[in-house]
């Protein structure tokens, strides 16, 4: 029987991949620090773990005493924007944790890495992204996704360790932290509706996102690491249609039967328009995708959402650049 070690297993993303892994038959060991996921994510069949892959230790005791068969790492701080501001966080939380388990792949000869990297490796590159288009990463985000993607294909052409890597973008539905003013856009206009407050743009709202619903982007992910003819392969994944960000004000709005309203802060440096092609995993991955649109997976999250009610937005505590911080988030 196969087993998994999903990181980031208590987050957004990576709970629903856990799930989907468990619906499939195989055996979980979920790891979280809880930093950014909640312990009530993790399907109570995974065997959850509390740590860090950037913890030797703890990670030398997983896999000396686990035969994991493959690897789903899903964990990481994905704030682009607030990357600028906290590189060495971001590069070690990131970079050096995902190096971490690359080695115990290669030296515990893992089948397959599945890797979530992200549209944010392309920059202000030609649009729609292609997987053939060349990388030029705007943030110390996007850099140290695209660094990992590298590494992965060095480990592979050195060591033979298998690997699929997904770029998805702007994923929302049920169980995003709404309660994070640095990241998901989507969760935080929900929590400031909740709360009756406005919702914050950065710019003037024409620039344009394709959100992406959790169904179709954790059931690909979730079967990839089975699938050989996926193996070795880069994959964009996510919604086809862009939306502009005054776009999204008005379906959000209508989820929760308000007319909310905005206040439009200084622009962020931030790429302006980004959505990619998905022919290449619409391909592959045709039986796990649905292309829930955008109304009907706002409407559901929403609905979870106005039941759980509004969280507290902590203050992220480890800014190591003030010059040119969005005032939004002094």
């Amino acid at each position: 029987m196969d087993k998994i070690l999903v990181t980031g297993a208590a987050g957004f993303i990576g709970s629903h991949v856990v799930d989907k892994l468990i619906n499939l038959g195989h055996v979980v060991i979920a790891l979280d620090d809880l930093s950014g996921g909640f312990a009530e994510n993790v399907n109570p069949k995974a065997e959850f773990v509390k740590g860090t892959f950037l913890d030797l230790k703890l990670l030398d005791k997983l896999f000396s005493t686990n035969t994991i068969t493959h690897i789903y790492h899903l964990g990481a701080y994905a704030a682009e924007g607030l990357s600028h501001f906290i590189r060495n966080f971001n590069y070690k939380n990131n970079l050096i944790g995902s190096i971490n388990l690359i080695n115990y792949a290669v030296n515990y000869n893992v089948k397959c890495f599945v890797f979530t990297s992200s549209i944010a490796v392309y920059g202000k590159n030609q649009l729609p992204y292609t997987e053939n288009t060349i990388p030029n990463p705007e943030d110390p985000y996007g850099i140290a996704k695209y660094a990992v993607e590298l590494d992965l294909k060095n480990a592979h052409e050195m060591f033979d360790l298998n690997y699929v890597i997904f770029r998805p973008h702007n994923v929302y539905g049920e169980r995003q932290n709404i309660g994070d003013k640095y990241r998901n856009v989507i969760g935080i206009f929900m929590n400031n509706l909740l709360k009756g407050e406005k919702l914050p743009i950065f710019g003037d709202g024409t620039q344009t996102r394709a959100f992406s619903y959790i169904d179709d982007v954790a059931a690909p992910i979730a079967n990839s690491g089975f699938m050989t003819e996926a193996y070795n392969e880069v994959f964009n994944i996510g919604a086809d249609k862009p939306y502009t960000i005054n776009e999204l004000v008005k379906v959000v709005g209508e989820a929760f039967g308000v007319q909310p309203k905005v206040v439009y802060n200084e622009a962020r440096n931030e790429v302006i328009h980004a959505y990619s092609s998905h022919e290449k995993a619409d391909r592959v991955f045709e039986a796990f995708i649905k292309k829930i649109d955008l109304q009907t997976g706002i409407r559901k999250m929403a609905d979870r959402v106005k039941r759980e009610g509004s969280k507290s937005t902590p203050k992220f505590g480890n800014i190591e650049i003030m010059k040119k911080l969005p005032s939004a988030w002094k």
